[in-house]
């Protein structure tokens, strides 16, 4: 039975790996970073006809991998610096560090001071998006533009009783447990629209950061220290121009969560992306290239 898991896995990291250097440029720095007291996985694609960087964050149970189509228009016009958000992808994944969006906020800015990165635009999707927004109610003087990919937003603290649920000794192999039974192809169906594009590749690289189990030790904390999303108030302190851009049937954060942010945030607008879900940098790269150069020239 052990010989066949490892069958199928080496199989599929077999097929992933080819697959996925069709995506990606010539050059490109894959980098491990000491910040905040946890390691940071990212990867930097450069672009000398180029000053400014986008910074690409990633939604929640995602990495680095779910940018992998739309990096490669992207950095056609930028230098691109895509990061894994602690516990996920290659980062670090310690149940001592503290994983409440403001700490994730405040390791990206150590982050992109550490590197030196100057004139650079924030991409955020989902989770990623409210950690972008954040980033600039922490730090507005960062950057002068946002663009948030159907942003988490509104979402309230985690509950009392999960939050003690936490505690408990084995609390982990609940959030495994729960997470497992929906399974990998299930969930993919509920963030994607056209079920057309979900692929082998796919199916393995949203699967392979949670064959470890470390990861579910990280969650846990994850849950407990999670505060909620930015209120009302602060977004509606938020200055900066940003992009918002949504999929007309995204079923994790409907379009009417797009809407009401884009009332929230003064110097915003609104993209709708028609036939499409959650998982927009997955369905419609292209589109939203284009989008994003448009917004930023």
């Amino acid at each position: 039975m052990c010989e066949k898991r490892d069958d199928w896995r080496n199989y599929y990291h077999e097929q992933f790996n080819r697959r996925w250097v069709t995506y990606v440029e010539e050059k490109v720095f894959y980098r491990n970073q000491l910040v905040n007291d946890i390691n940071i996985y990212y990867e930097f694609y450069p672009n000398p006809n180029s000053e400014r960087t986008l910074v690409l964050l990633h939604g929640f149970l995602s990495s680095t991998f779910s940018y992998r189509r739309l990096i490669p228009f992207l950095n056609k016009e930028y230098q691109v610096v895509s990061i894994d958000l602690p516990p996920f992808g290659k980062s670090g994944k310690s149940n001592q560090f503290v994983y409440s969006y403001r700490n994730l906020a405040q390791t990206v800015i150590q982050l992109i001071s550490t590197l030196g990165l100057k004139e650079i635009t924030l991409i955020g999707h989902s989770m990623g998006g409210q950690i972008v927004l954040n980033i600039l109610h922490q730090q507005p003087e960062l950057t002068e533009k946002a663009v948030l990919l159907c942003s988490s937003s509104y979402s309230k603290r985690s509950k009392l009783p999960l939050i003690i649920g936490s505690y408990i000794p084995y609390f982990h192999l609940y959030v495994k447990f729960f997470l497992a039974r929906s399974g990998i192809m299930q969930n993919l169906q509920n963030v994607v629209h056209d079920h057309s594009l979900i692929s082998d590749e796919m199916l393995f690289g949203y699967v392979q950061p949670f064959l470890k189990d470390e990861i579910f030790l990280a969650l846990t904390r994850m849950i407990r220290d999670h505060e909620g999303d930015l209120s009302t108030m602060v977004l509606n302190q938020i200055a900066h121009p940003c992009l918002l851009i949504w999929g007309e049937y995204d079923k994790v954060v409907p379009l009417s969560v797009g809407k009401r942010l884009k009332n929230d945030l003064r110097e915003s607008e609104l993209v709708i992306l028609r036939e499409t879900g959650h998982l927009v940098p997955e369905e419609r790269p292209e589109d939203v290239f284009q989008h994003i150069k448009q917004f930023l020239a």
